[in-house]
């Protein structure tokens, strides 16, 4: 007698690759903003400035690269809660793609970083990355 798993049971579908790889682009943004921070720490140790505002600016950039790590291996697990964090790192970026582009004439730099920014917020608002973060798959395999 062998019945039939419950629909429950089964597994969902696998994350899709967009999620994964827009997952392994954020967490890489977060380790860039957490060695940003401690870059800024051995700078900002050898200056003239007060340590608190050289550890608040470190601490600053180390927790917000923490959370955009955290949010990375989020996706990366597929993990649905994940997604809108994402998206909101990758259009908090823009900016800073604006300041490299304008003030600070870093043009080429802007051009790179402006194109990571906005194919990884591509692909996190994709149909198929958003059916997925809902859970609106074909049912019907369930």
């Amino acid at each position: 007698m062998t019945s039939e798993p419950e629909p429950t049971a089964r597994p969902l579908p696998d994350t899709p690759p967009q999620v994964r790889v827009a997952g392994a682009v954020v967490a890489l943004q977060g380790l860039v903003g957490i060695v940003f921070g401690v870059v800024l720490l051995v700078r900002g140790l050898g200056a003239d400035v007060g340590i608190r505002y050289v550890l608040g600016e470190t601490g600053y950039f180390v927790v917000i690269g923490a959370a955009c790590v955290a949010t990375g291996i989020g996706l990366l697990r597929g993990r649905r809660w994940a997604r809108s964090p994402a998206i909101v790192v990758e259009l908090l970026l823009l900016p800073v793609v604006y300041s490299l582009l304008g003030p600070s004439k870093q043009i080429v730099w802007g051009i790179v970083v402006g194109v990571v920014v906005i194919a990884t917020f591509l692909l996190l608002i994709s149909e198929r990355s958003r059916m997925w973060a809902l859970d609106l798959h074909d049912r019907s395999t369930r």
